[in-house]
């Protein structure tokens, strides 16, 4: 528990608030079995009408429009996800302070991420972990950079960006830190120093092109990084090409003996030119079956995955019952 012990019934049931953490911590679920992750906030968003062309993306809406981003959260709930990954994705203080927003202020929308989160988790009498979002450095320069890697900083310039965020994040109490669509080891290696004595489980997930990292490492490399950080609860990857998907996940689990977490997009290519996704979608639920054989623990879906899609993935994992998404 990481926002102290919930209150509850005479009777010793724990009682369902909208601010209280789940009864396990997200480690201990894992131990138990495979825990089913949202899908990609953006395109539910987009699905609600919302125009996601600024240059904070989804992060925008944490300051126009926070009703739509729990609304987003609540369809994943009831498609049946486990975790809700919160809309902190693109969100920096440095993106923040090109729209005139101030550092406290700021500090204000990272907090806000996690408690809409939070609010959408507490409308079902199950738990529901909120996974506060760290996306890489590329995702701040809004340009497709994270789908690349190798900025031209040093790790200690990455660790100085990452470290304020993450500082603001934890203090908002979600249950977990996803690092997450890292494209190298160099990065990868700044977010593991940024999150330490944050007092938080975290997974590390890299992007993946085959059988490499977006920068081109080998993920035997990329993956071993987490040895020795009794933090990092699972190791994986998303926002990749589902094909990659099963490949990598065998990687991780026998380099690291750590659960695996795998949340792949729809297959579609992101065309950072054209700000739009090309090519067909070949995210197919029913491989994630081979992916559980392989090792992965915490499954969802990344870019393009929508609810109804997470609602068979609920279904084929026995996780829990969809209530309905639509």
């Amino acid at each position: 528990m990481l926002l102290g012990t919930p209150g509850g019934t005479p009777g010793g049931t724990p009682a369902r608030t909208p601010d209280r953490a789940p009864l396990r911590t997200l480690g201990r679920a894992l131990a138990a079995g495979p825990v089913l992750l949202d899908g990609g906030l953006s395109n539910q968003l987009e699905a609600q009408g919302c125009d996601l062309s600024d240059a904070l993306w989804s992060a925008r809406l944490l300051t126009d429009g926070p009703g739509q981003i729990e609304a987003a959260h609540a369809a994943y709930v009831r498609a049946g996800a486990q975790v809700l990954i919160t809309a902190g994705y693109q969100a920096s203080f440095e993106g923040f302070a090109r729209r005139g927003i101030g550092r406290a202020e700021a500090v204000g929308l990272f907090a806000r991420s996690v408690r809409l989160a939070r609010q959408a988790a507490g409308a079902v009498e199950r738990d529901v972990w909120v996974a506060a979002s760290v996306g890489p450095y590329g995702a701040m320069l809004a340009d497709g950079s994270e789908y690349r890697g190798r900025y031209g900083l040093t790790g200690r310039e990455l660790e100085r960006f990452h470290r304020p965020r993450i500082e603001a994040l934890a203090a908002a109490g979600p249950d977990a830190l996803a690092l997450e669509t890292v494209p190298d080891i160099d990065e990868a290696e700044a977010l593991l120093r940024a999150v330490e004595g944050c007092g938080l489980p975290v997974w590390l997930s890299y992007s993946v092109a085959g059988d490499r990292t977006r920068a081109g490492q080998a993920l035997e490399t990329a993956f071993g990084l987490v040895r020795g950080h009794d933090e990092v609860v699972a190791v994986g990857v998303n926002c990749c090409d589902p094909a990659d998907a099963e490949g990598a996940v065998r990687v991780a689990a026998e380099v690291t003996g750590k659960p695996v977490v795998v949340y792949p997009n729809s297959g579609e290519r992101w065309d950072a030119g054209g700000r739009g996704w090309a090519g067909a979608p070949t995210f197919d639920p029913g491989g994630a079956r081979a992916w559980q054989d392989a090792g992965a623990r915490l499954i969802g879906g990344c870019c393009r995955v929508g609810p109804e899609t997470i609602a068979e993935l609920a279904g084929l994992l026995g996780t829990t019952a969809a209530e309905g998404w639509a």
